[in-house]
C-alpha cells in the first residue's frame, strides 16, 4: 500500500452471486420463468472494497473464502478489481458465502444469502500491524457477525483509523458498536429502523440523517432515485439529488456508493465533494455503465 496515498481496509463479506433476471420476482408458491441467469463476484464487503480499489485508493480486504470453487472466483475477482487479497482467508472444509438474486423488468432486486464463511472470519487476524500501514479508514457492513465488527472497530480506533458502517442489512446496533463509527451509511429502510424517521422522499431523508447525526459524527442516507441526504453532528447538512440515468439494474448500487465514498474521504476532499463523487458513481453503476 502506498505511503502517500492514505488507504482503505474493509473487513467484511464476499458471495460468489448467482443472478436471475425475470419478467418478475415470484409470490409464494409460484414459479415464474426467467429470462437468464449468470455468476457475479459479490458480498457487500467484496462489492465496496472493489468500488473504493477503482475510485483509485489502495485497498485491503480481510475476509475468508471455503476451500472451493466458488472462493477462487471470489479471490480471483478482488484481485482483477485491483484489491489486495492477503488478508484473506482459504478455510478448508467451509462452504464460500452466496447468494441468488432475482432482478425483474424493472431493474429492482430481491436476494437470499447464504452467509458461510463470512460467519468464520478470525478476530485475531485483526491484530496483523500489515493490514494497518497506510490505512486511514475501516470500512464494515453486517454481513459479518457484529462480534467481528466490534473486534475491527476496536482494532481500528487503537491505531487511530476511522469507521464506516454501511448498516446493511438492519440489525440493531450494539451501544459498543455504535459508540465507534465516525461515518453511517444506510438506505431509506435501514433510516426509518434505526432512526424511527419515516423516509418518505428526500426530505425525509434528511430529517432521519439529521436524527441519526445526533448519534454518529456523520450520517448519510441514500434514498435511490429521490437522492441522498447528508447530516454532520457538528457540521454541515444537505442533500443531493438522484443523477439522471437510465435504470439498468439497482443490485450492488448501495455497496458502490459506499466504497467510492471511502475512497473519496480519505483523498482529502470535502464532504460535500465526497457525496457528490460517490452519487455519481452509483449512478452509472445503475445504469450499466461501470
Amino acid at each position: 500500500m502506498s505511503k502517500t496515498v492514505p488507504g482503505v481496509v474493509v473487513v467484511g463479506s464476499l458471495h460468489y452471486d448467482i443472478m436471475v433476471a425475470a419478467p418478475h420476482r415470484p409470490a409464494a408458491g409460484e414459479t415464474v420463468q426467467g429470462n437468464r441467469w449468470y455468476p457475479k463476484f459479490g458480498g457487500k464487503g467484496g462489492n465496496q472494497a472493489v468500488a473504493a480499489a477503482r475510485a483509485g485508493v489502495p485497498v485491503r480486504m480481510l475476509g475468508a473464502v471455503g476451500d472451493d470453487a466458488f472462493g477462487a472466483f471470489l479471490r480471483e475477482n478482488l484481485r482483477q478489481g485491483g484489491v489486495d487479497d492477503a488478508h484473506v482467508a482459504t478455510l478448508p472444509g467451509h462452504a464460500s458465502g452466496m447468494s441468488v438474486a432475482i432482478s425483474d423488468a424493472t431493474g429492482d432486486y430481491g436476494a437470499v444469502i447464504v452467509s458461510g464463511t463470512n460467519l468464520e472470519i478470525d478476530p485475531a487476524r485483526l491484530e496483523d500491524d500489515d493490514l494497518w500501514a497506510g490505512v486511514a479508514m475501516l470500512v464494515l457492513q453486517n454481513e459479518v457477525t457484529e462480534q467481528m465488527n466490534l473486534a475491527a472497530t476496536q482494532a481500528a480506533r487503537a491505531r487511530g483509523v476511522q469507521v464506516c458502517l454501511n448498516a446493511a442489512p438492519y440489525r440493531p446496533l450494539s451501544p459498543d458498536l455504535a459508540a465507534a463509527i465516525d461515518v453511517l451509511v444506510v438506505n431509506a429502510l435501514e433510516a426509518e429502523s434505526l432512526s424511527g424517521v419515516a423516509v418518505g422522499g428526500i426530505r425525509g431523508a434528511a430529517d432521519a440523517a439529521h436524527k441519526l447525526s445526533q448519534t454518529f459524527p456523520m450520517a448519510v442516507v441514500t434514498a435511490g432515485g429521490d437522492g441522498v441526504a447528508v447530516a454532520e453532528h457538528d457540521g454541515e447538512s444537505f442533500t443531493l439529488p438522484a443523477e439522471k440515468v437510465t435504470l439498468v439494474s439497482t443490485h450492488g448500487a448501495g455497496d458502490v456508493f459506499t466504497g467510492a465514498l471511502a475512497a473519496a474521504l480519505v483523498s482529502g476532499v470535502s464532504l460535500a465533494e465526497a457525496a457528490r463523487t460517490a452519487n455519481w458513481t452509483a449512478a452509472r453503476h445503475v445504469a450499466g455503465l461501470s
